[in-house]
């Protein structure tokens, strides 16, 4: 009997998708179809290149009224909220396209009298791209296209929780009439990811994901001289000072911490606000966040859907229960919340104070909706709490004060800082994290450079 995948839908706990997992000799002709076409897609201009990948776009895009309820089912964030995704979707893709002649353009050295000189960005061959649920567009479109725009192959292994998603993106590309092996979506077990890896038919894997699964690429990779990016989530911090704008940072760290059920590797997991403002930034914090709606996510008025399993909800029940044993406070009732119910993915939001950095809930990632808010006597304090964590993907800093911003971002461990707005990836700059929020680069120029090799060229012309 042929193994399955099965999709459990947060909104109800049933079976919403079923599929079979790729066979051996489908993980075969994959590979050998991407290494094929490859070969002649390098050679295409890079004109033709972006053709496709625009049309690949607009096919994405065309889809948008089945997408947005096929996500809610999927991995439940609010249909409200759905073409948001398609919207970052969009301006990624758009963005790598546009950048790639110039980001892609040969490195001319200064002129030596008889020879020729110039560093070519060279394809790597076959991208593997790991992508996980909770944003599955966006993060599996930060390597498809700038891969394939750099004359790559690109094979799709998707989170069997959106797995209906790596099918969109094979669509999207039949529509638009890419040639055959240069994308190809597969349904894959760990043990089959793992054995593609070492195969040494991949040149590149791009993951997303959890530390240990990270761990688990860095080995099966072990002796295959491949890249491999990995981003692993965080835990990441905002720091409110006593000059910020408290309106401003309120509105935006409360949809920091608490968009998409907090299921955001560089959603606000922990804030640090100037002793000053401390009082009046937790009573507004709270006020705003007991306006959200749990709920169904099918539901135009819900703001907060399920988290992505019971599992993941009772994970966060635990981190909350542990940090008030130890002496914290939650500040919302979540019998407020109606759906909330032990035992299930739905989840009232919860902000915790007087809590500690020994506690779990402010060490550990939570990848759900809850915040612990701690006062600090001014920027040292601040820093030296932010950076009291094993993970540096993105912090902000909440201040009128330009020059403050950029000084405190320098003293901080973190791939991105903010200032003035969080949870957000600019197409025109590298997303990237520091310590065990993983390694390597997506999005904006330095991007590319991770899906190409150079290649020198020295010819003397003179003799």
């Amino acid at each position: 009997m042929t193994a399955t995948i099965q999709l459990i839908s947060p909104v109800d706990g049933r079976i919403y998708a079923e599929r079979p997992y790729a066979d051996a000799g489908q993980i075969e002709q994959a590979l050998a179809a991407a290494a094929t076409a490859q070969a002649q897609w390098k050679h295409r201009p890079l004109s033709e290149r972006a053709a496709f990948c625009s049309a690949a776009t607009d096919a994405m895009l065309a889809m948008k009224g089945e997408i947005v309820p096929e996500l809610a089912w999927q991995m439940g964030r609010p249909v409200r909220y759905g073409a948001g995704e398609l919207r970052g979707f969009e301006e990624r893709a758009r963005h790598m396209i546009a950048i790639a002649p110039k980001a892609l353009a040969s490195v001319e050295p200064t002129p030596i009298a008889g020879f020729r000189r110039h560093i070519q960005r060279d394809p790597l061959g076959t991208v593997l791209v790991v992508a996980p649920w909770n944003y599955p567009y966006l993060t599996a479109v930060n390597t498809i296209i700038p891969a394939l725009m750099a004359g790559n192959s690109v094979i799709l292994k998707h989170a069997s929780q959106t797995l209906l998603v790596g099918e969109r993106f094979a669509e999207a590309f039949r529509r638009a009439r890419l040639p055959e092996g240069l994308f190809q979506n597969l349904l894959l077990s760990h043990e089959q990811t793992s054995k593609i890896i070492g195969s040494g038919r991949v040149h590149q894997v791009n993951f997303t994901g959890s530390v240990p699964a990270g761990a688990a690429m860095e080995s099966a990779a072990t002796g295959r001289f491949l890249g491999l990016g990995l981003e692993l989530g965080g835990k990441d911090p905002a720091y409110v000072r006593a000059d910020a704008n408290l309106e401003h940072a309120v509105e935006n760290l409360v949809d920091g911490s608490f968009f998409n059920s907090g299921q955001s590797c560089c959603a606000v997991e922990r804030i640090y606000v100037d002793q000053a403002l401390y009082p009046q930034f937790v009573e507004r914090f709270v006020a705003l966040t007991r306006q959200y709606v749990l709920g169904n996510p099918l539901d135009e008025a819900t703001t907060l859907g399920p988290l992505i399993n019971p599992g993941a909800a009772d994970f966060v029940r635990r981190q909350i229960a542990d940090a008030l044993a130890q002496g914290a406070k939650a500040l919302i009732e979540p019998q407020a919340f109606a759906p909330d119910v032990a035992g299930s993915a739905y989840l009232a939001p919860q902000v915790l104070v007087d809590v500690t950095h020994q506690m779990s809930v402010m060490r550990d990632e939570s990848f759900g909706p809850v915040v612990g808010i701690m006062p600090v006597t001014g920027d040292d304090q601040a820093v030296a709490l932010m950076n009291d964590s094993e993970f540096g993907l993105s912090a902000s800093i909440w201040t009128t004060d330009l020059a403050a911003a950029e000084q405190l971002g320098n003293r901080v461990d973190t791939g991105t800082v903010f200032m003035n707005r969080c949870d957000y990836l600019d197409p025109a700059l590298a997303w990237t994290g520091v310590k065990n929020s993983g390694r390597g680069v997506t999005l904006s120029s330095l991007g590319y450079e991770h899906l190409t090799r150079a290649k020198s060229f020295h010819l003397r012309h003179e003799i």
